[in-house]
């Protein structure tokens, strides 16, 4: 059921009871609905979003152009099950276009990630070049708008 991911998607916090109610299904066929997709792993995992920067805490973020060259028989799927197993890496895509890969790095400086680029990604066999972008800000993620203090913008009505 599309609307039942969707309303999981916006808010994972909801109990089946409150989806219920939204959806018009009993609690019961949610509940089995969520199980199931958990089970056949449509429901990978529920994320948390934080704004680091309001809670102090100092993170870089770079997104990294990796080309490649694809390997015999896996195409690019083994080296990119290289770099997703590295701690470092927090999102990677197969991309069409100037390079092949896109790989978000976060590190606590931009020497960690400088040197994570340098050390590990660089080297694997079959990385032809790399050009790394360092994320200045961050205004959105995944959907959510990070720093929204819009206020209402509508006009007082007076008599």
């Amino acid at each position: 059921m599309k609307e039942l991911l969707e309303c999981l998607e916006k808010d994972h916090t909801q109990t089946p009871e409150q989806l219920a109610i939204m959806l018009n299904k009993p609690a019961e066929e949610i509940a089995a609905l969520i199980k199931k997709y958990q089970d056949e792993k449509i429901i990978v995992k529920y994320q948390t979003i934080i704004d680091w920067e309001k809670a102090g805490v100092d993170n870089v973020t770079a997104v990294i152009e990796v080309r490649i060259t694809p390997q015999r028989e896996v195409g690019f799927d083994a080296i990119a099950e290289r770099i997703y197993r590295y701690s470092e890496v927090r999102s990677l895509y197969l991309m069409s276009g100037g390079y092949d890969l896109s790989v978000t790095v976060e590190g606590t400086s931009l020497k960690e990630v400088a040197d994570f680029v340098s050390t590990k990604l660089s080297t694997i066999d079959g990385v032809v070049s790399t050009t790394t972008h360092f994320m200045l800000k961050k205004y959105k993620f995944a959907g959510v708008i990070i720093n929204d203090e819009e206020e209402e913008h509508r006009l007082v009505v007076s008599p």
